[in-house]
C-alpha cells in the first residue's frame, strides 16, 4: 500500500510539472501564432506583449495586443488592447472549429488618424480586413479544398469602455477629440457548422469599431460651430482670417 502511494504522488508531481511545461509551452505557441497570422489579416504590424492560458478551465487572458497602422498613416498603433479575457470549450480547441463562450474587451485605446467623412486609418485596415476575408471565403468554397483553416464560434463579444483620441481637421480648425465609445457587443458569431474565419470575426468586429468611432467622431464635430464662436469672440481678426484662408482653399484646384 506504502509503495502503491508513492508511486500515485509520483505519478501526481509529473502531472503538475507536465502541466506547468505545457501551459508555458502553450503560451509562447499562441503569442508566435498571433503575431504571424494577425498581420496577414490587417496587413499591419501586430505585436502581443504576453498570453496566460489555462488549457483545463478553458480560459485565457491576453496582455497589450497592439494593431499598428497601415502605410500612408504617421502614428505608432491604430489600436491597443490592454487586456482581453477569453472562455474557451476546452474539448474544442484540436476540433475543426474552436468554441469561444466570451470574449471580453475593456479600454481598448484607439488612434484615429485622417479624416473622419474620408480616408482614415481605420478604414485602410478595414479593406485589408475585407480582402483578406473575401479570399478565405473564396479558398472555403473552392472545390477540392481544406477550407481556409481553422474555424471559429464566438457566443458572446463585449467591447467596453473602448478610448478615442484623435485629430481633426478642418478648413478652419483643428480639433483634438478624446472621447469614450458606447459599449459594442456582438453574439452568436459563427453558430452554423461552417463557423466563421479569423478574417471574418475581425472583420465583423472590427466594423463595428469603425462604424462606432465615425459615428462618434461625426456627433463631435457638430461642436466646432460652437468652439469657433468662441475664437471670434476672443480674436475676431485672426478667426475670420483663419475662415477667410479655409474657404478659399476649397476652390484651390
Amino acid at each position: 500500500m506504502k509503495k502503491i502511494l508513492i508511486v500515485l504522488g509520483v505519478l501526481l508531481v509529473l502531472v503538475i510539472i507536465g502541466a506547468v511545461v505545457v501551459g508555458l509551452f502553450l503560451d509562447r505557441i499562441v503569442k508566435a501564432g498571433v503575431e504571424s497570422v494577425a498581420p496577414g489579416i490587417t496587413q499591419t504590424a501586430v505585436t502581443l506583449e504576453g498570453v496566460s492560458l489555462s488549457p483545463l478551465s478553458g480560459s485565457a487572458s491576453l496582455k497589450g495586443l497592439v494593431i499598428g497602422n497601415p502605410q500612408g498613416f504617421t502614428g505608432p498603433q491604430a489600436i491597443r488592447l490592454g487586456k482581453a479575457a477569453i472562455s474557451v470549450v476546452p474539448s474544442s480547441i484540436l476540433g475543426e472549429k474552436v468554441i469561444i463562450h466570451s470574449i471580453e474587451v475593456r479600454e481598448p485605446e484607439i488612434t484615429f488618424e485622417g479624416n473622419p467623412f474620408g480616408e482614415n486609418n481605420l478604414k485602410k485596415i478595414l479593406d485589408n480586413v475585407q480582402a483578406k476575408a473575401t479570399a478565405d471565403a473564396a479558398t472555403t468554397n473552392a472545390p477540392g479544398t481544406k477550407g481556409a483553416g481553422k474555424k471559429l464560434q464566438v457566443d458572446d463579444f463585449l467591447i467596453a469602455g473602448a478610448k478615442v483620441h484623435a485629430q481633426i481637421h478642418t478648413p478652419v480648425l483643428t480639433k483634438e477629440i478624446s472621447l469614450t465609445l458606447p459599449d459594442i457587443h456582438l453574439t452568436n458569431l459563427g453558430q452554423g457548422p461552417e463557423g466563421i474565419t479569423p478574417a471574418e470575426l475581425t472583420k465583423q468586429v472590427l466594423s463595428q469599431v469603425t462604424a462606432s468611432t465615425l459615428k462618434s467622431l461625426g456627433d463631435s464635430l457638430g461642436g466646432i460651430g460652437k468652439d469657433l464662436l468662441q475664437d471670434v469672440k476672443k480674436n475676431p481678426v485672426d478667426t475670420v482670417n483663419k475662415i477667410t484662408k479655409g474657404i478659399g482653399g476649397l476652390f484651390k484646384k
